[in-house]
């Protein structure tokens, strides 16, 4: 798409043009063909969501569920089941932002704000791939370690290598990132399969979870295992992440063609992310049938879990796939924090890095505290620190769909894709219960 063309589809809202596309390298680089059925056009539009669907199946979304399965059993269930929700609304949101202005949400944010503010939000912003990054790092090193004996801190150091695969599946085209991604994903659930039949949970229990509980608000600590859970589920950077993505498939400039994209974009993220809900309640299930059900309420470690699953399974089985499960989750949410990086520098504050230095900085960015956590700490730290950078990205949340709702909200901006009323009466209520979450555990935090 031309400059000039994006600049008669984003409507007269903006306060600045803008002057490039979402990464120029992929942009539009996967045709659509025009007059196929449905399911043709559905697996042309088809991977977006499963990169977006990573970020919500990552090691921090382990550490949170395991904690609050081993704690609280199958009550927490609901969470997750809402925080997906929520994530489904938000993410459909940023497929309608990406594709009708042609601006990923770091680019509408510079267009629309003045020069200060959107350096705040965007320092917000790296601070949370910062802390999702973390998580990565730790839990894939955690993974290297219980696989492998490999020392944590030599784990950690190596997770800096993975820049080399991003760049290379990269260079042979988007359709090969996707592919992967999606492998991956099909291993972990796979793998989650298998770990729920062995841990034989109560089939009563577990439905009985999905149904939202007043204790999850009054209890304080379940409280705070509850936003980690939603800090976790909800990430800021996919929202950013997602609004870019979408524009790599190759629609036509116009309002038709550009309806029946975010159509098919918010179809494939839909299910992508039901993938995810899968994979997050299961991980909780485990954990609710193996610890908290044998009396080992305090389990929240990665590693823990990982030394308890075998003797209380029965089989030796339970903990390796345990943790070749959590690699795959550490090495696929490498691939998307690559791309969320490099996204938002480039749309905040339109500097564009190589790929390679740019990975590399995030990376430097998470390994230095994990090293300092590691060598102080040991493993049980590293365990505390995946929680703790849940509740940093649940935090910086509102900074991101608030302004995602002021945009598709915004019929200047928008023109005809702008949000309807039933939509706006969904979002806002979400933005407003993310906020006052929020809002309430920076309270809990520092008032003891």
């Amino acid at each position: 798409m031309s400059l000039e063309s994006r600049a008669s589809a984003a409507g007269s809202g903006w306060r600045r043009p803008s002057p490039s596309v979402s990464l120029p390298e992929v942009h539009g680089s996967i045709p659509v063909p025009q007059d196929a059925g449905f399911w043709r056009k559905l697996f042309a539009f088809a991977g977006p969501g499963y990169l977006v669907a990573v970020g919500y199946m990552d090691p921090g979304n382990w550490a949170t569920d395991l904690a609050g399965g081993a704690r609280y059993g199958y009550t927490l269930l609901s969470v997750v089941m809402i925080s997906n929700l929520m994530a489904i609304l938000l993410q459909a949101l940023a497929v309608r932002l990406g594709i009708a202005s042609g601006r990923d949400l770091a680019q509408a944010c510079r267009d629309h704000y003045s020069t200060p503010t959107t350096i705040v939000l965007w320092v917000l912003c790296e601070i949370a791939i910062a802390a999702c990054d973390l998580a990565e790092v730790i839990g894939a090193a955690i993974a290297l370690n219980l696989l492998f004996g490999l020392p944590l801190v030599w784990g950690v150091c190596l997770t800096a290598l993975d820049v080399l695969v991003v760049l290379f599946l990269q260079h042979r085209g988007f359709r090969y990132v996707e592919a992967l991604v999606v492998g991956l994903i099909v291993a972990i659930a796979a793998a989650f399969t298998i770990e729920i039949i062995l841990a034989r949970p109560d089939v009563a229990a577990v439905a009985a979870g999905f149904i939202p509980r007043t204790e999850v608000v009054t209890d304080p600590s379940m409280l705070y295992i509850a936003i980690s859970i939603l800090g976790a589920t909800v990430m800021p950077h996919n929202l950013y992440l997602h609004s870019s993505i979408v524009q790599t498939r190759k629609y036509l400039d116009n309002v038709a063609s550009k309806s029946e994209a975010v159509r098919f974009a918010t179809l494939d993220s839909s299910i992508a992310l039901m993938s995810a809900l899968f994979i997050n309640a299961a991980i909780l299930v485990m954990a609710a049938a193996a610890f908290h059900g044998s009396g080992h309420h305090d389990v929240a470690d990665i590693g823990d879990a990982y030394q308890l699953l075998s003797p209380l399974m029965g089989t030796k089985a339970a903990s390796v796939l345990f943790a070749v499960a959590l690699l795959c989750s550490g090495q696929n949410a490498t691939l998307t924090g690559t791309l969320a990086g490099q996204i938002v520098m480039e749309g905040f504050i339109n500097v564009r890095l190589r790929p390679w230095l740019r990975r590399l900085i995030t990376r430097l960015i998470a390994i230095i505290p994990a090293i300092i956590v590691v060598v102080l700490y040991g493993e049980r730290g590293s365990g505390q620190l995946l929680i703790f950078s849940q509740v940093v990205l649940s935090l910086q949340l509102s900074f991101a769909v608030i302004p995602l709702l002021l945009f598709t909200s915004d019929r200047a901006k928008m023109g005809t894709f702008a949000n309807p009323t039933w939509v706006k009466a969904l979002a806002w209520p979400v933005a407003v219960v993310i906020a006052a979450l929020n809002a309430y555990l920076l309270w809990q935090t520092f008032a003891g």
